[in-house]
């Protein structure tokens, strides 16, 4: 089988910024000191095309540096991640988005990103903003909207301009019943799409279980585990009842 994704012996690192008084910037001679933190230590996997990998794990376990490390926000320190050549989305709350902008116009921007020409975008936009079901919120600054408000537009940018590989971080937990359930229903046709590889980060373990192939488990920067979703799961939550 073809991979859509293959992470080799990656490495993500984080400076830190140490506060420190006047007093001691002044004998320091600095305004302040620096430390890292490995986010990601040295992982490797692969996903296959048209499979869905959920990625779990405790809060600071770096699944969402992972996440934006696929989609090229973040550089690796160590290691290399190769997308073989497919077009990536991440959707993700509070990534993306021009708060000074308005919605239609974060639609045309995070299109543009994506690598989709504007005459591409403006042709899918109807369609975006009737999922979105934004109305005239669409035409305001995107400083002005709810969360909610905020993961529908996230969530319809991504889901209707089909990209090859699309990354998922929590959006789909956020939002009314009735978004949640037609969101749900448009990921499931997505699925469907054989060509389509996709790989979701989220706290809900049942949605996981009903979407995904596979589940990667991520603690303190290292893979745990890898396998099916009921038994890589089930050991998870075991080792978190233990904490």
């Amino acid at each position: 089988m073809e991979n859509a994704i293959e992470v080799k012996d990656l490495s993500i690192k984080y400076k830190e910024l140490k506060k420190m008084t006047i007093k001691q910037s002044l004998l320091h001679f600095r305004l302040n000191r620096t430390e890292e933190f490995e986010a990601v230590k040295g992982i490797s996997f692969s996903v296959e095309k048209g499979r869905i990998l959920g990625i779990i794990g405790k809060n600071g376990s770096g699944k969402s540096t992972l996440l934006r490390a696929l989609a090229g926000i973040f550089s690796p320190d160590r290691g290399t991640i190769d997308l073989m050549g497919n077009t990536v989305s991440l959707m993700s709350i509070g990534t993306g988005f021009q708060n000074k902008l308005t919605g239609f116009e974060n639609i045309i921007l995070a299109g543009l990103l994506m690598g989709f020409t504007e005459e591409e975008i403006r042709k899918k936009a109807p369609e975006i903003i009737e999922f979105s079901e934004l109305g005239n919120f669409i035409y305001k600054p995107v400083r002005t909207y709810s969360s909610g408000m905020y993961s529908k537009l996230a969530f319809s940018i991504t889901a209707l301009l089909e990209t090859d590989i699309m990354l998922i971080d929590e959006v789909l937990s956020v939002g009314d019943i009735h978004f949640r359930e037609k969101s749900g229903q448009k990921m499931r046709e997505i699925i469907r799409d054989e060509n389509r590889t996709v790989v979701i980060v989220s706290h809900s373990m049942g949605t996981l279980k009903e979407l995904c192939n596979e589940i990667l488990w991520l603690n303190d920067g290292v893979i745990m585990e890898t396998g099916e979703p009921d038994e890589v799961i089930a050991h998870y939550e075991a080792y978190m009842k233990k904490l």
